[in-house]
Formats: C-alpha cells, structure tokens, sequence
C-alpha cells in the first residue's frame, strides 16, 4: 500500500510539472527577466507569457526597502537579460542597489516614467514617494517600457508582447476605474486612512480624495514613514493620534509585512482620548503582495477591504 501511495505521489508530481519559474535557473533558450517585485514581475509575466522565463526576486512579506541580497540571489541577477525594478529609492539596500546600479540591463520602471511626467509622482518631506504601484492607472504606464524591452530582446514576439500589453493596460483601467468608484461611493468625512507606514500616498490621491483636491495628503496619515525601516518616535505616535481624534476615525489598518504596535499604541492613546479605535482584522497590501496571487487581486483586495470597514 505505502509502495502504491509513493508512486501515484511521483505521477502527481510529474503531471504538475516543475516548480513555477524553475526554468528561469536552467537553460531554456528563452530570455530571462528578472523583476526586484512580485508587483512587477506580475505584468512582465502578462506580457511576456510562455515565450519568457521570469522570475521575482523579493517575495512573500520581505520588504523591497531594506531587501539584500541572500545566497542564490547572485546567480539570479547574474542569468538575468533584462532586469525591470521599481526605482525612485525604494531598493536601497546596500547589496541589491550595487547590483542594479551596474547591471548593464537593469531598468528603472518609476525613474524612467518619473523623467517623463514628474508631476504625476508624490514628493514627502523632499523625498520621492517611490509606492506609485498604488495607482493603478500611474502604474499601468509601466507596461509600455516593459514591451519594448522585451521586444528589443525577443523581436521575432515583439507583436504578442504589444497585443498583450494592451490588453493589460485595458484590465488595469477598469481595476482603477472600479477602485475609484468604490472609494468615493464612501462619504467624504469617512475617507480617511491610517495605516502602518507612508504606502498610501498615492492611493490617497488616486481615490480617497475628491478631484481636484488640493488637500489631498490630509486624507492619509501613518506612524512610520516610506519606508518601514525607518525610525519611528513619540512624536509620530502622537500626531497620528490626534488626526484620528480630530476626524473622529475608528479604524487603522495593518499592513501584511509589519508588525502592529504601533497601531497598538496609537489605539491605547486614543481610547484615553475617549476615542475606540479598532485595528481591522484584514490587512492591507502596501510593499508587498503577500499570498495574493496577481496585483490586481491586490489592489482588489485593498478596495474591498477599506470598502467594508471605513464607512
């Protein structure tokens, strides 16, 4: 019986076939992008398709800031043709930043649409806001870049890689279309967010504020600032409490990959106040995907979320 489970256990292994993206580390013919995001490696692979082989460097909840670089990482970076990464700060680790600041074919999404539109990026406290995936719309604008690299690499797809990308660009549109909905179908003094650290930057303009806005940083408040690597004081805690007191907010919002006591501490604060703040029991997606499978469902799952528990 145990000999009968063990080889109907190898037939069902090899009907799945090999693990996802374990051609990226073999010879395939194909070439190889290697993407620093889940984020991005997400629309490389809806353009791309079976005619790439690619692959995310930093997954799961690790955090894209502070990411350096582990043991296989080298031979990653070093099979990679084409390297696509988020830019505008946000991979400054040490280690990682060194490689993509000389790998001859690492290119930086944000800075490369930055160059072309700076008023459509967030500055904070002098410091570029390197979250613009949480627009869905600014984000979208990634994908004209990422055909034509892949297509100056793979020219004989350079027609699918395009036909794909404007499906894509049409997908993410209605997902930025629908987000907008949702958010302002919330009533303005209910369209206030915190969160764990400052990710939110654009989806408060995006959708949480009203056109036209020119408040709009009043609507998003977090303890820690664009990246949670950050130092953190009383003075953050403090202030994020008073704007929850003074808009009469009564949820916070965790963040996938970071911890909560500062939104436990912020609670303790406000409940003194005469304010009962509650943490939401779902998290929110900022640098990471998590287990989501898409950044679509991502962004999805944002909407929904704050949907549910803002009003």
């Amino acid at each position: 019986m145990r000999q009968l489970l063990l080889v109907l256990s190898l037939c069902f292994l090899a009907a799945c076939g090999k693990p996802v993206n374990q051609s990226y580390m073999e010879e395939s013919g194909k070439v190889k992008v290697l993407s620093t995001t889940a984020m991005i490696d997400d629309l490389v692979a809806a353009v791309g398709g079976e005619e790439i082989d690619h692959l995310s460097l930093i997954v799961g909840d690790l955090d894209p800031h502070s990411y350096e670089l582990v043991k296989g990482d080298d031979e990653k970076l070093a099979r990679a043709d084409l390297i696509f990464y988020n830019g505008l700060g946000l991979e400054h680790g040490a280690s990682l930043s060194k490689h993509l600041d000389f790998h001859p074919e690492a290119l930086p999404l944000g800075d490369i649409l930055y160059r072309q539109n700076p008023d459509s990026f967030i500055v904070i406290e002098g410091q570029l806001d390197p979250h613009f995936w949480m627009d869905v719309a600014l984000f979208a604008q990634t994908i004209d870049p990422i055909v034509a690299a892949l297509s100056k690499k793979a020219p004989q797809y350079a027609s699918l890689f395009k036909e794909r990308g404007e499906v894509l660009k049409k997908e993410m549109m209605e997902r930025d279309q629908s987000l907008l909905s949702k958010m302002q179908a919330i009533p303005a003094e209910k369209r206030y967010l915190v969160t764990s650290h400052d990710a939110f930057y654009y989806f408060a303009k995006r959708y949480l504020a009203a056109p036209e806005e020119k408040e709009w940083k009043n609507r998003f408040i977090a303890p820690e600032g664009l990246a949670p690597d950050g130092q953190m004081s009383i003075l953050d805690i403090q202030a994020v409490s008073e704007f929850l007191c003074a808009h009469h907010i009564e949820t916070v919002f965790p963040e996938s990959n970071i911890n909560q006591d500062a939104l436990k501490k912020i609670a303790a604060i406000c409940k003194e106040k005469g304010l009962d703040v509650k943490i939401a029991p779902a998290p929110l997606y900022g640098d990471t995907m998590g287990e989501k499978e898409s950044y679509l469902e991502m962004m999805k799952h944002n909407g929904e979320t704050l949907n549910h528990y803002l009003p």
